[in-house]
């Protein structure tokens, strides 16, 4: 039997994203597929990866300044730290550019690690990452994050047959008050009066507000500015729900209405449809909701998609286009005459690489270079040597360096600037 290893501590979306990967390894004959990941999100793991034997550990959340919380890393992590080495692993996927995952990466031997390694005292950075992280300059042509993790695996499953095919399940629309960045989500009227349209064109007879506890005030905000007719059909659920419920609810939906979130990546997992509101560093053919039968109306200003973390220059411009009326107008028509500028209104689709998304209405000005970046990474992947030194010229000199000719996706090597 051979024993494979993912190591994923990033957070709630990032846990569903990985699903091609883990999927891939499942399917491999006498399999035994170990997941590391964060304490807090076990109980999900438990219900969208049940195959998977779990290796919980303390990653992040401690509420501790930089310096107590590396010694509370180390102290609480000790015995799940030996368990993880004494299992032996044939293969292991550290998915994480963080300190924390090269630590973990010194348990294992350097040649078993796929992604981020340690040897000698040295950080390495395996050909695949590494290419990714010049390809992440030109974010408007990006990969789809739940792909570039399972194409670690050469073998990686079908893109189609990951999550199942988006179909309504009866029990009306669930709402999503806002992502972990509060710029990327829609603000409380513009959302109030979106769910409004939504629940009236579709005639949705349930309405559920989705979100953590912090959330909770934005629900009773959002509600309070429905029509008493749409206030009588809405749940404020945030803060109520355990992920168990969560499951419960979002498996049973007719659609989603969401930003980019997790719970955007579990309707996903579950074959719920989604209607996701992408904007700022929100950019839908990096992490869109994965799988046929989703919906995505992307802000689309040159400015996007930017950096979260940096000072928004442009007065939150790409805000505007959900602000209006053509946004509502489109809602209950779903015509492409009646997106504002600055929307474009996609379907998400699939191609050999794996999952994209097709323009239904509005600009997509990226789609010829995106087509020739996706036709450059699967000749990549697919080890066409001879098809690549025929294509893009211009590609190559960003994207590969001397050792990618001689390493394969999930080789290892020390990443040079």
């Amino acid at each position: 039997m051979k024993r494979y290893l993912v190591i994923q501590l990033a957070r709630f979306g990032d846990l569903l994203q990985t699903k091609r990967l883990l999927a891939t390894l499942c399917a491999r004959p006498e399999a035994s597929v170990h997941l590391c990941l964060d304490r807090s999100l076990a109980p999900l793991a438990r219900l969208v990866h049940p195959e998977a034997v779990l290796h919980p550990i303390t990653a992040h959340g401690t509420g501790l300044d930089a310096a107590e919380a590396a010694c509370a890393l180390l102290t609480d992590n000790r015995a799940a730290f030996a368990e993880l080495q004494a299992a032996r692993f044939d293969e292991v996927y550290n998915l994480n550019f963080s300190g924390l995952n090269f630590r973990l990466a010194a348990l294992f031997d350097p040649d078993s690690v796929r992604g981020y390694a340690w040897k000698d005292g040295q950080e390495l950075i395996g050909p695949w990452p590494a290419m990714a992280m010049r390809w992440s300059e030109k974010r408007r042509i990006g990969l789809n994050l739940v792909d570039f993790w399972g194409a670690y695996c050469p073998d990686a499953i079908a893109p189609e047959t990951v999550n199942p095919t988006a179909t309504p399940h009866g029990g009306g629309i669930g709402v999503v008050l806002s992502g972990r960045e509060s710029r990327r989500s829609l603000p409380v009227d513009v959302l109030a009066q979106a769910a409004s349209t939504l629940v009236r064109s579709r005639g949705a007879k349930d309405v559920f507000l989705l979100g953590g506890p912090a959330e909770a005030p934005a629900g009773q905000a959002v509600r309070k500015r429905m029509s008493p007719a749409v206030q009588d059909l809405t749940a404020n659920l945030a803060g109520k729900t355990d992920w168990a419920d969560l499951v419960e609810v979002v498996s049973g939906l007719d659609l989603l209405l969401t930003p980019d979130t997790g719970t955007m990546h579990l309707a996903a997992h579950l074959g719920t449809p989604v209607m996701a509101c992408f904007l700022s560093s929100a950019w839908c053919f990096e992490t869109g909701p994965y799988g046929a039968g989703h919906t995505v109306l992307q802000s689309a200003l040159p400015c996007g998609p930017c950096l979260e973390t940096a000072p928004c220059q442009n007065g939150v411009a790409c805000l505007r286009p959900f602000a209006d009326p053509g946004f509502q107008r489109h809602l209950v028509t779903g015509r492409a005459e009646h997106l504002p500028e600055g929307l474009t209104a996609y379907a998400s689709a699939f191609d050999g690489l794996g999952l994209t998304f097709a323009p239904l209405g509005g600009a997509d000005p990226d789609v010829k270079e995106r087509t020739a970046f996706r036709r450059f990474i699967q000749q990549y992947l697919t080890g066409n040597i001879d098809e690549i030194c025929m294509s893009d010229h211009e590609l190559g000199r960003q994207l590969y360096r001397e050792a990618d000719w001689m390493a394969r996706p999930g080789e290892q090597r020390k990443e040079q600037p």
